[in-house]
């Protein structure tokens, strides 16, 4: 779907993943997999009289993404409690940014280029991620009761706000996709940890107010969210009622949006400078000091990648949409040059099983060695390309290497011509009429190629097969 008239824009949560303590405590900010509220103290517990010191790096990589999205950057960093009554907030108020009067976000006014189209960033603010919200038995909707893991609560975010300059689930899966790539190349996140990036969505269409769908978990969920949106409020608009301004909630198994609550308005969150942290100069020294320390970004190191491995620009930009992938890629480059049969190998083969079954390239026990040694393979003829494409998901799920699974499966290519001569023969023996009709049409001998390949269990060699065939059958 895509409509001029419909406006989206998103809001960000983005995790600093690359600090090692909370944004206003000295507790680990590495929250998964931890036994629920043990990585917590007073202040995390938002305890009466716990007063927040500010973890300083979190604005050198503020500051990092600013520059990378092209954002003007405040001179002063002011941060304000952002007041409202939920479970997961101990407080009753995030200490957060807000772009108004006395107040400003660490950065604003910046952009990121989505193909030809410019998506323009209105601010990025920093601020305190809640607690962990888990509902044992069901969803939100379903679950009988809720408990509360505190151990995410304070952990450092970036919150990065777009203009409603998206058209579409797609254009918004697409941004999602590039500015997880950008976060990735400059250390700021590991985008792969479960709830590290999310996003609130805001829709509307003409003639209707906007809603938000909150936390959504995927750049694929919010595709789908913003898809079902879209139609649930055109479907309101055309018979004849009014879209109503709301949050509502994304169930991702149903794939639809469920209510939540009224939308709130700025007004009701009641923002003021919180007095426990003093404003923060930002100085112009400190700006320009991480600008020359930043690390290329995934367009210009896709341009590279055209230049110094003679790809093409699109095999670039599928290589860099992941740092893991660009650096695997990079990795196996720097030992077998055959560069473009490295990109199609990984693009067409390696990624469509990884996001097949919903395995990130971080998870891949398939290292750079492991893709050279089977490309070697191929290249030699010890195996084929039917073979190799057998072989991934062991070298993947397992990291075996195409050694041992020549040994344990014994699927070498087999390249005995008499060998061969003697399966053909039974071939055609059992497919008469198919050889029959290869004589008159050789497209069928395909068909005698594929029988060939089921009794060797896919060894035989196809282009010595096909030469075998059209021998017997006179064709050459």
């Amino acid at each position: 779907m895509d409509d001029e008239k419909t406006k989206i824009g998103l809001e960000v949560h983005v995790h600093i993943t690359a600090l090692k303590t909370k944004l206003f405590c000295s507790c680990p900010a590495d929250y998964v997999g931890k036994d629920p509220n043990t990585v917590v103290c007073p202040v995390c517990l938002g305890l009466p009289g716990a007063i927040p010191v500010l973890n300083e790096n979190a604005i050198k990589y503020a500051i990092l993404t600013a520059l990378a999205l092209n954002c003007e950057i405040a001179d002063k960093l002011v941060f304000d409690r952002k007041h409202y009554f939920y479970p997961d907030m101990a407080k009753n108020y995030q200490i957060s940014q807000y772009d108004g009067p006395g107040s400003m976000a660490i950065a604003r006014n910046g952009y990121l280029k989505l193909n030809d189209k410019i998506i323009r960033i209105r601010r990025i603010n920093i601020e305190e991620d809640p607690a962990k919200i888990i509902y044992p038995t069901g969803s939100l909707l379903t679950s009988k009761y809720t408990l509360l893991d505190y151990n995410r609560s304070g952990t450092p975010l970036l919150e990065i706000v777009t203009e409603p300059d998206l058209r579409s689930g797609k254009e918004a899966r697409l941004f999602l996709e590039k500015l997880r790539s950008i976060l990735e190349h400059l250390g700021v996140c590991n985008c792969g940890i479960e709830g590290a990036m999310k996003a609130d969505v805001n829709i509307s269409i003409e003639g209707g107010e906007r809603v938000e769908v909150k936390n959504v978990g995927s750049p694929k969920d919010v595709e789908e969210a913003i898809n079902y949106e879209m139609a649930r409020q055109r479907a309101i608009v055309l018979q004849g009622m009014k879209v109503e301004r709301e949050t509502r909630h994304w169930d991702g198994e149903r794939k639809v949006t469920v209510p939540l609550r009224t939308k709130e308005t700025e007004e009701d969150y009641r923002y003021f400078p919180d007095p426990d942290l003093p404003p923060y100069n930002i100085t112009r020294e400190l700006i320009e000091k991480i600008r020359s320390e930043m690390p290329e970004l995934p367009d210009k190191r896709a341009e590279r990648f055209v230049t110094q491995y003679k790809i093409s620009m699109y095999q670039a930009q599928v290589l860099v949409s992941e740092k893991a992938l660009a650096d695997l890629f990079e990795n196996i480059a720097s030992k077998y040059k055959n560069y473009s049969k490295i990109a199609n190998l990984l693009i067409n083969d390696y990624m469509r099983w990884l996001n097949e079954n919903n395995i990130s390239v971080s998870q891949s026990k398939a290292t750079a060695s492991h893709i050279i040694e089977l490309l070697q393979f191929l290249d030699s003829g010890i195996i084929s390309m039917k073979i190799a494409k057998d072989f991934l998901p062991e070298m993947i799920l397992h990291g075996k290497t195409p050694s041992e699974l020549i040994k344990e499966k014994g699927m070498t290519i087999i390249k005995d011509e008499s060998y061969l001569s003697k399966i053909i023969d039974e071939v055609i023996n059992e497919e008469k009429e198919a050889a029959e009709k290869a004589k008159k049409d050789p497209k069928v001998v395909n068909y005698l190629v594929g029988m060939v390949m089921k009794k060797t269990n896919k060894r035989a060699d196809p282009i010595l097969t096909v030469e075998i065939i059209k021998k017997k059958l006179g064709l050459i």
